[in-house]
């Protein structure tokens, strides 16, 4: 089955997509991913993506196509692939549908005031790398496990989070639109704990 997750910043999409693909035995792929594999090893492609991530600018669309294209032609992709990130825009929408038409799409629907408070409530410890949230350990700043300083990620500000889901409005939500015409969208809640999520996008899913 190829599967495509939708979700704006903060929905829930890495948690989700574990499960997904554990579950119906495809590989998780990001573009993340994709474009460090890429960079790690080398790779033509990866080299054309390194200097322009270097030059402080994003992949354009041809090439990020051309990464997952390359990626979904590859053997663990044979029975299908969730894919995580990609696309972002109806112009990778499009490309992909020339190489791998997806069957399924599962949008993640979540309040926006509740992405806000999930993403700008983590924090970090800078010292073991250990994940926290203030609804869990309130307004503590070190971390349980190591004792090293908790802080705010860069892009975890309410300034910043509000700018991302502006952008995933702008680029990515037109996808829903596209998938709904193809009659291969599926909105789930994406507001309940993680398991009836998981729940209810197997439901979806029918697995």
């Amino acid at each position: 089955m190829k599967i495509i997750l939708l979700g704006a910043p903060g929905s829930g999409k890495g948690t989700q997509a574990a499960h997904i693909a554990e579950k119906c035995s495809v590989p998780h792929i990001s573009t993340g991913d994709i474009f460090r594999e890429n960079i790690k090893n080398k790779t033509p492609l990866g080299i054309k993506v390194k200097e322009i991530i270097d030059n402080g600018n994003f992949c354009p669309d041809d090439l990020t196509c051309e990464l997952v294209k390359n990626r979904l032609s590859e053997n663990d992709c044979e029975n299908g692939y969730l894919l995580d990130g990609f696309p972002r825009n109806l112009y990778q929408a499009k490309a992909l549908d020339e190489f791998s038409s997806p069957d399924m799409v599962i949008e993640l629907k979540v309040d926006l005031d509740r992405i806000e408070r999930r993403i700008t409530g983590r924090r970090n410890c800078s010292k073991c790398g250990a994940s926290f949230h203030t609804d869990f350990i309130g307004e503590r700043k070190t971390c349980e496990k190591c004792g090293g300083e908790l802080s705010i990620r860069k892009d975890d500000t309410p300034e910043t989070v509000r700018t991302r889901l502006k952008v995933y409005a702008e680029q990515t939500e037109p996808l829903v639109e596209y998938y709904y015409k193809q009659n291969k969208l599926f909105v789930v809640d994406g507001n309940g704990d993680i398991e009836s999520v998981k729940k209810d996008i197997f439901k979806a899913l029918d697995i």
